[in-house]
């Protein structure tokens, strides 16, 4: 099923010349340097090829990737520095880099009576009278230390691989593969010769071999069925391998495409152009910079506002019945893991957007009312993820594929996400400037309603909800009551209350809630006035729900406790204007 996506993908994208997927044949590699020489040969200058992040940019090149292992093995009109010039900044083998540089040499010096072009001739002048000692002149290659480099004549547009007469010539050269094995290829159903390797290799996934690693391989005997060695127990044909091979790495070379989910890069396409193949990688990882591109921005602002409103329906993100396709790939030595696949329609992933969203739906912390920097209205998975550990590297990895799968399809969220969500409110942290920070801040109370709205159904609204009678809630919301008089009898203390009490406050009430009481009398006698009267009321209140203290909860009653503690800090901060206060006092 995935290959057979990633090979429709492909038929798709190369119908379209704009989308830039090399043809068999070809291949996609990182330029970072180009040689622009005059008509006759002589060099003009070196220069770098970037693209506004710096990095190199992918370009379609004659033949495939070069493999480790095979020798000394030139490529035609593109290879690295060593290759191209006999250079390399701090080369330790000198010597190898000479013989690369002459194989080089030798190579296209030996075509140039087969291919009638003046670009190539060009080429060919070049290379017989370069010296690669001169190398080190040329900024442009001293700073190049990885990426391929391609050949330009001076004032002509493109490069020089791209002339007419030289594609001609190479595309007569390699043409489809008639000998080999035959077999019935697994994605196409059609009888074609099998790939023993399934190339290009897979370039782009976080933490995997720079130089490649493959989605499909066989190498040891235990792989082996019916005496049918490598690829040729699980037959896909050459074509076939090439072309998923190729929309895979198109996929992977797109920041529109991909994102990332814990250690895990993740690819999402839909089976015809929609809407929503660039906007899923933004709306999953909001930490993420949209592209200064008006259209795409307003765009999905639309769509955040209509998912943070409720209002998303299916054909929002594209037609409803078009199937979706996410993938998520991990490294595993020179091989690439599959940690999720999950695939359904547009209108589906709408549906289960908007339902994720409102689970998560609770009154903000911060917003724009009262802060410069709101919490987000509508948080992405990699932010909710953050709220599981101390630090990203404490992720666990498989927690983001079960997140997604929450998320995408609808299905209950991971325990996994709640325990360890459960497990940071327990435990006093503190900031960077050593000062104690939130033990429910907006998005692990977020995480914790979601869970217990959708695993549980409990029906929590977004905000204080004084009609519920569950001794948990009642029992987070008087907690966060008494922490309130605490702070306006005392001000701010070392340790407060929260600080010192909460994790045992929200397991085992019986032990602590009476001690509290007797000092909250203490704290409540410091105020004055009507403030002291309406924070009496309010305990009064909320402990005329509760028939005595619980010697135990649970953890679903640990994390409603948290969520009534949430909802009755979050009232009792917010501000209200006079007439209210002088009302209620």
């Amino acid at each position: 099923m995935i290959l057979q996506a990633l090979h429709q993908l492909y038929i798709r994208l190369a119908e379209n010349p704009a989308n830039g997927l090399p043809k068999p044949g070809y291949s996609l590699q990182g330029i970072s340097f180009k040689v622009v020489l005059h008509p006759d040969g002589r060099l003009h200058e070196i220069q770098p090829v970037k693209d506004e992040s710096g990095r190199s940019v992918p370009t379609i090149v004659p033949g495939g990737a070069k493999p480790s292992g095979q020798g000394i093995n030139p490529c035609f009109l593109w290879d690295n520095t060593g290759y191209m010039l006999g250079f390399k900044p701090d080369d330790p083998k000198p010597e190898r880099t000479a013989k690369t540089f002459e194989a080089f040499r030798q190579k296209h010096l030996e075509l140039e009576k087969e291919i009638q072009s003046k670009a190539f001739h060009a080429v060919c002048r070049f290379l017989d009278s370069w010296q690669p000692e001169k190398g080190c002149e040329h900024p442009a290659l001293v700073a190049t230390k990885t990426g391929f480099g391609v050949f330009q004549i001076l004032a002509t547009p493109g490069y020089v691989h791209d002339d007419p007469f030289i594609e001609s010539w190479w595309e007569k050269q390699t043409p489809l593969i008639e000998e080999g094995e035959k077999g019935l290829c697994l994605v196409t159903g059609e009888l074609s010769v099998l790939a023993k390797l399934h190339d290009p290799a897979i370039k782009g996934v976080i933490g995997a071999q720079s130089s490649g690693a493959k989605l499909v391989s066989f190498n040891l005997d235990a792989f082996t069925s019916y005496g049918k060695e490598q690829s040729f127990n699980a037959p896909v044909s050459e074509a076939a391998a090439f072309a998923y091979c190729t929309a895979l790495n198109h996929l992977l070379a797109s920041e529109s495409r991909r994102f990332r989910v814990g250690d895990t890069t993740t690819v999402f396409w839909t089976e015809k152009p929609s809407e929503a193949e660039d906007l899923l990688p933004f709306m999953m990882d909001n930490t993420r910079e949209v592209p200064e591109d008006t259209t795409l921005k307003v765009r999905l602002q639309s769509v955040m506002e209509k998912i943070a409103s409720g209002k998303l329906v299916g054909d929002d993100l594209g037609d409803a019945k078009t199937r979706f396709y996410i993938l998520g790939l991990a490294p595993n030595a020179s091989r690439l893991s599959i940690r999720f696949w999950h695939t359904s329609t547009l209108g589906d992933l709408a549906t289960n957007l908007q339902k994720h969203q409102d689970d998560l739906a609770i009154v903000r912390e911060w917003d724009e009312m009262n802060s410069k920097h709101p919490d987000p209205k509508v948080p992405g998975h990699y932010v909710l993820l953050r709220h599981t550990a101390r630090d990203a590297d404490g992720i666990p990895p498989l927690l983001g594929g079960a997140l997604i799968r929450s998320i995408l399809l609808g299905t209950p969220y991971p325990d996994a996400l709640y325990q360890k969500v459960m497990s940071r409110v327990r435990v006093a942290e503190k900031d960077r400037n050593g000062n104690p920070t939130a033990r429910v801040p907006y998005l692990r109370a977020a995480i914790i309603k979601a869970y217990l709205n959708r695993n549980h159904q409990l029906h929590i609204p977004m905000s204080l909800d004084t009609t519920r009678t569950e001794p948990a809630y009642l029992l987070g919301r008087l907690f966060a009551a008494i922490e309130k008089v605490q702070q306006e009898a005392l001000g701010d203390v070392n340790a407060s209350i929260g600080d010192r009490f909460y994790s045992a406050a929200s397991a085992t009430p019986a032990a602590v809630f009476s001690r509290l009481l007797r000092t909250h009398r203490h704290h409540l006698a410091k105020l004055e006035g009507g403030l002291r009267i309406v924070r009496e009321k309010l305990v009064q209140d909320i402990n005329s729900g509760l028939i005595g203290f619980p010697s135990h909860l649970n953890l679903q009653q640990q994390g409603l406790f948290a969520i009534g503690y949430y909802h009755q800090r979050k009232d009792l901060f917010t501000k209200r204007d006079k007439t209210t206060e002088n009302t209620a006092a």
